[in-house]
């Protein structure tokens, strides 16, 4: 008697030459190899156990302050990061920082930001990734700021910092849930239009982890905020039924209607002054035209300055 592990991936590049993508696909993400959407994985009681670890994982008061006094220093490790294994790795590197407010000694050893910054992808990538990053490739991405071994070290003091306690939860572990909740109660999307939304609040989403204005807020109400902004932006859906989604995602992170409205706005404000900035760098004839409306959802990372 044969046993198979097959468990349904799907390779992306078959995904591309089929005429139908399934709605399960659209939800499980953007990976190139992945296992079909499994919904006795999802729901309410995914969501409330979500919810009610993601706070274990939030960088301190004082440390949120002190950053947002001057954000900049935080915003360069974030973007030397972003093209690994976003966002958990600026989540280790944020409660590894506010770890070390509370140390009562500094460590031995003075922490190279750049270093650090390799150490949580380092972690990350071990945590997510099939074909993990190696030390050595870091190493030649930072140019060779710092050795392998160093960076070893550093992998070894972020882990003792956190008592090994690295699985964070992140926005992005909350929109597929949200996503699916959405369609179980009365979303009207179609396959397309649920693989967009996913694209673009996951880069909405991303875009927030490095923006420390949105640091310290919970990784379930960026998600929430994130949805909400690309629903808004996409603008295929009425007025009532964006109401209807929006109080359906507030009850969803147990928040309220108003606050989510208000995170929605702060995400249209960061994107707007973003794409401002991207405009500057690099005119072009319709920058006063995009200036006065609402900014729309970028498809991926790249459409966004940072």
């Amino acid at each position: 008697m044969s046993v198979s592990l097959w468990c349904e991936e799907v390779d992306e590049e078959q995904n591309q030459n089929q005429t139908a993508v399934p709605v399960s696909d659209a939800l499980a993400g953007s990976s190139q190899l992945r296992a079909g959407w499994d919904p006795s994985v999802s729901g309410c009681r995914v969501i409330q156990r979500l919810l009610h670890v993601e706070e274990r994982y939030s960088p301190s008061v004082l440390y949120v302050s002190l950053i947002q006094q001057e954000p900049g220093r935080r915003e360069e490790l974030t973007k030397w990061t972003l093209q690994a294994v976003f966002p958990l790795a600026v989540s280790l590197v944020d409660r590894f920082l506010s770890a070390l407010l509370a140390l009562p000694v500094s460590p031995v050893s003075p922490v190279s930001p750049v270093c650090l910054a390799a150490g949580c992808i380092l972690i990350a990538s071990k945590l997510t990734e099939c074909e993990t990053v190696t030390a050595e490739l870091l190493c030649a991405a930072a140019e060779h700021d710092f050795l392998p071994s160093s960076l070893r070290d550093m992998e070894r003091l972020i882990l003792a910092t956190l008592r090994w306690d690295t699985a964070a939860v992140t926005p992005q572990d909350f929109l597929p849930h949200f996503l699916a909740s959405l369609e179980e109660r009365g979303g009207t999307f179609g396959t397309e239009l649920l693989s967009t939304l996913r694209r673009h609040s996951d880069t909405l989403a991303s875009m927030c982890v490095c923006d420390s204005q949105f640091l310290g807020t919970p990784p379930s109400l960026v998600a929430a905020a994130s949805l909400n902004c690309a629903l808004r932006g996409l603008g295929r859906t009425g007025h009532t039924e964006l109401v209807f989604l929006g109080e359906i995602l507030a009850a969803l992170c147990q928040t309220d209607a108003a606050v989510l409205q208000c995170c929605s706005e702060m995400i249209e404000g960061a994107l707007r002054q973003r794409l401002r900035s991207g405009l500057q760098r690099g005119p072009s004839e319709k920058g006063e035209e995009v200036e006065s409306e609402r900014p729309g959802t970028p498809t991926d990372m790249r459409d966004i300055d940072f």
